[in-house]
């Protein structure tokens, strides 16, 4: 099953990251996560997400559409950074979650939500 793994934004993240010792020692935890998550197989993709405040939204209402840009709010409701895994299942990727270095200097949340796959919608496995 493939996964997407969200790591959520924060205030310090939607600051941006700039050099500091924290940050290179996390960049490194981070960096050796994914050079492990890649030997199991497991990774697909995956990269953090500059500040809101650089990103725009499209907001579709009919053939209506407005453009906004950031940044935007609440920073707990943004995506700073993801991962598409390919996993057995949710325990596979909870234990590999458990794992990750705190992407954040203070708290923070990981979500993981699966992607539709073709049998999803009776289409073939693998399709």
């Amino acid at each position: 099953m493939r996964v997407m793994v969200l790591v959520k934004a924060t205030e310090d993240s939607e600051r941006g990251f700039t050099p500091s010792p924290w940050t290179l020692e996390m960049m490194a935890a981070m960096g050796r996560f994914n050079d492990d998550l890649q030997e199991a197989g497991v990774l697909v993709a995956g990269d953090g997400l500059k500040p809101s405040s650089e990103g725009l939204r499209v907001a579709f209402d009919g053939p209506e559409r407005t453009v906004t840009e950031g940044p935007f709010a609440p920073a707990g409701e943004l995506v700073a950074g993801f991962w598409l895994w390919s996993v057995r299942d949710m325990d596979e990727a909870v234990a590999w979650v458990k794992r990750c270095p705190n992407p954040m200097p203070g708290p923070s949340v990981i979500e993981i939500r699966p992607l539709y796959e073709a049998a999803d919608f009776g289409g073939a496995a693998g399709a």
